[in-house]
This record gives C-alpha cells, structure tokens and sequence, in this order.
C-alpha cells in the first residue's frame, strides 16, 4: 500500500495557508522551503505548493497555470461535523459556495472551490454515511 500525499498548486503561499488552515479547520505543518508548506489535520497531507500563473506545470505543456475557477475530474471531499458552521468559515477565508447545500440519501453536500479554483466539496455524513447507498450495489453485484 502507498501513501497519498495530495498537492495543490496556489499563486499565493500565505493566502494559502490561511484558506486551509482558518476556513477548513486544518493544521499548519512545516515549511518546506519559501514555496511549499505542509498542511495537517486531514486523513492525508496536503502540500501547499506556490507556482505563478501562466507557468507551465512540466516541461512542454501547452497548458498553464490558471487560478480562475476551472474543472477537473480530481477534487478534494472534506467531511466535516456541521455543514453550515463549515462552509461559513470556509466563505468568510476565500472559499465560494456554489449552489445551495444538497441533502443526499447519506448525508449533507456542499460543492465550494477555494480561492484558488479548486473543486472543494464539504460533507457531513448522517445515518450509515456512505453505508446507506454501499449496501444495495454490493449485494446486486455478488449475485
């Protein structure tokens, strides 16, 4: 089994740091030299990483860097105690909410990007969480 390490691509280190740490409730790690810090608190670490807009993310991309809120199959999923108090911090630190919170069979939803364009979602599980709709497909599945 390997170890997930998750980094994120941010234009402003210290603006960084205060939209993980202050609006999603984590910790600050080390400093990793004056362009990467480590973030704590989650079930994996996360690796605050500075790069400029408009750089190029690897040798020969025709791509760049581009903070404005943006898509991408990968995004982080946060579960959080209390939804509401949750996105609260998280907005009043950068973060957008956007659309309303949805209520799902397993709990509570709310899709947010980080002042970075990052897809954030934050859940709070109720009942079984996940278990409420695992069950039904894995019994489907072994017959």
């Amino acid at each position: 089994m390997a170890d997930l390490l998750v980094n994120i691509d941010v234009d402003d280190l210290e603006r960084g740091v205060d939209f993980y740490v202050r609006g999603l409730g984590l910790k600050p790690g080390r400093s990793l030299g004056e362009a990467a810090r480590e973030i704590l608190g989650a079930s994996s670490p996360i690796y605050l990483l500075e790069n400029r807009a408009g750089t190029t993310p690897y040798a020969g991309s025709v791509s760049t860097r581009d903070y404005g809120r943006h898509w991408t199959p990968v995004h982080l999923d946060l579960v959080v105690e209390d939804i509401e108090a949750a996105v609260v911090r998280a907005v009043s630190a950068g973060g957008k909410l956007e659309g309303e919170i949805a209520n799902r069979v397993w709990g509570r939803l709310a899709r947010m990007s980080d002042p970075f364009g990052h897809g954030i979602c934050l859940l709070q599980f109720q009942g079984r969480g996940y278990d409420e709709i695992a069950g039904a497909t894995d019994e489907a599945n072994r017959s």
